[in-house]
């Protein structure tokens, strides 16, 4: 969701692990926002050039970026770096477009521009991206004094500047952004994070694989992530899930269904949207700066309920989405160029132990409904 304060150009820093500073005037802040997001914003096809890998099981094919503290698609603090996608296709159909215009330094989370979207740093990311969040924001940040460091899973080392509570869209100072390596083969690529902050206690070994199923439109993104440190890593971790089915974003028609009764914690204007039984349906197409954004209950207490099948019927292609541990919370997010299931899980990891997760994307085309 759009902060409703803008930021002084002077204290931006996002990548540089300058302090931010914000002025909050609500009657101007969106379009001043707006438009100072255009004097720096970096377009698409400028950060679509940094180093990627492809891989492929023959009819489902993947272009991830690679994890780069100088070069990198996503160097943003929320998610994990290992693992973003800009592209999968599957039968002439693209899952991952693109759902913004352009990155720029001076956004919050993201803006409106006309008929696009510039994102900030932290939030211009694509595909099935993850962020860890646990209590206090971050692992150690409720801990540490303005001047020391914290965890975040998948990103580093971190400094906590003043006594402000943790957010997820602010930019902290990096101290240590840690060890990695990545192993790439012709349908997989297995990436490697090790990173330690000796004053919190926290430390970890991340692996994240993500492969294409042999003979099935289907990838596995798999997890673990063990314990190095000295203190219990107690997190949840979250799919922000950014779909754009080529490109045509939350359009009438889109539906998602799921095998239990859907409770919407604040229904949606049933104009654009309506909730029923195991579905949520698309009434209209969003535009402009129309949102759907719920929380979503119902489920159960066990991973049978972790499974989401999204489908366009008008483009022809839908997926579902599924995995091997039980749902905490759900919500869903989507504005007119992208729709966003984001399922939570949740764990508890004590020093020296592992815990592993994974999820599977299993992709389908059919006849358009045109």
């Amino acid at each position: 969701m759009v902060n409703s304060c803008r930021f002084s150009r002077a204290a931006i820093g996002v990548l540089s692990g300058a302090a931010i500073g914000m002025v909050c005037d609500p009657a101007t802040a969106q379009s001043s926002q707006a438009a100072d997001a255009t004097s720096d914003a970096v377009p698409i096809k400028t950060l679509a050039q940094s180093p990627a890998v492809s891989i492929t099981n023959g009819s489902l094919s993947a272009r991830i970026y690679l994890p780069d503290t100088q070069r990198g698609f996503y160097r943003g603090l929320r998610f994990d770096w290992a693992g973003v996608i800009g592209s999968l296709t599957y039968r002439g159909h693209e899952f991952y477009a693109p759902w913004f215009r352009a990155m720029s330094n001076r956004v919050w989370d993201f803006v409106f521009e006309g008929d696009s979207v510039v994102a900030s740093a932290n939030s211009a990311a694509t595909g099935p991206v993850e962020e860890f969040n646990s209590e206090g924001g971050a692992l150690g940040y409720a801990d540490a004094a303005p001047g020391g460091t914290f965890l975040k899973i998948g990103v580093g080392v971190l400094r906590r500047p003043d006594a402000t509570p943790y957010s997820s869209y602010r930019t902290y100072p990096m101290v240590d952004p840690g060890r990695r390596s990545v192993a790439p083969k012709s349908d997989r690529v297995v990436f490697t994070h090790e990173v330690a902050d000796t004053s919190s206690g926290y430390a970890y070994r991340y692996v994240k694989t993500i492969r294409m199923v042999h003979g099935a439109p289907s990838m596995m993104i798999e997890h673990e992530l063990r314990n190095a440190g000295t203190r219990p890593i107690s997190t949840s971790v979250y799919d922000h899930n950014f779909l754009s089915i080529d490109g045509a974003g939350t359009i009438a028609g889109l539906e998602l269904t799921t095998p239990f009764a859907l409770l919407a914690d604040k229904p949606p204007s049933p104009d654009l949207a309506v909730v029923s039984g195991m579905q949520l349906t698309y009434r209209a197409s969003l535009s402009g700066e129309q949102r759907v954004a719920v929380g979503l209950s119902g489920f159960g207490p066990t991973a049978a309920d972790y499974s989401f099948h999204i489908i366009d019927p008008s483009q022809g292609a839908g997926l579902r989405i599924t995995a091997d541990r039980p749902l905490q919370r759900v919500a869903l997010w989507s504005i007119h160029p992208v729709m966003a299931i984001e399922p939570f899980i949740t764990m508890s990891i004590e020093p020296g132990q592992t815990f592993r997760w994974s999820y599977r994307y299993d992709y389908e085309a059919f006849s358009a409904s045109r």
